[in-house]
């Protein structure tokens, strides 16, 4: 598949899931699945290499959380790992501060590359455990893409969220029943559809009661 029916694809998947997209967003997301293609040669940061997969996979999954941010929000995205969701909800969300937090040098040092290549000037990289990280600011949504299960996503991160803070939580099917386990927070379970996906993701939203 050439680069113009890629981008065709991004652009139907963005449609779908009712999101706008300016000329310049449409270009960063791109040149971050560029990126992202070209430092998996030396660095293995996905399974994934077929760019058409990568776009449905991490892109398009990326992308369907954007609606479910509040705007303006200071994010952390715990374990970011190759940025998703982390570096897409920079690029889709510029009044948004957006943190990516990983303890892998390596991930951290491609994460830093992207922020410097897209001109992420809302985006922070952050290479520690994350209960070791004390920000200067709690964050008012924390997401994750297959970090952890949903008790020790919150264990490892509690100090982390403001007062009225969000956890989003990425998962598949059967990440579910986890939610089983979670003690003095309201979850709502929330389907994602990911356009051309033919797996099953969910969104956990969770709250303090």
């Amino acid at each position: 598949m050439n680069d113009n029916r890629l981008s065709e694809l991004l652009v139907d998947g963005i449609t779908q899931l009712g999101l706008s997209v300016t000329d310049n967003q449409l270009r960063q997301l791109i040149s971050y699945k560029d990126i992202l293609l070209r430092w998996n040669k030396v660095y293995s940061l996905t399974a994934i290499t077929n760019p058409r997969e990568l776009i449905i996979q991490h892109l398009l999954d990326g992308l369907s959380i954007v609606n479910h941010i509040p705007e303006g929000s200071c994010v952390l995205d715990v374990g970011s790992g190759m940025g998703v969701p982390g570096i897409i909800l920079a690029i889709m969300l510029p009044k948004s501060k957006v943190t990516v937090l990983d303890s892998n040098s390596k991930k951290s040092a491609f994460l830093q590359q992207v922020k410097i290549e897209l001109g992420l000037s809302n985006l922070s990289v952050v290479c520690k455990r994350v209960e070791l990280y004390t920000p200067d600011e709690l964050f008012t949504v924390i997401t994750s893409r297959a970090f952890a299960d949903l008790a020790l996503f919150i264990q490892l991160t509690e100090h982390l969220i403001a007062d009225n803070g969000l956890y989003l939580a990425m998962k598949a099917e059967r990440g579910l029943s986890e939610m089983k386990e979670i003690d003095g927070f309201a979850c709502r379970q929330i389907e994602l559809n990911v356009p051309y996906l033919d797996a099953k993701r969910f969104l956990i939203e969770m709250k303090r009661t």
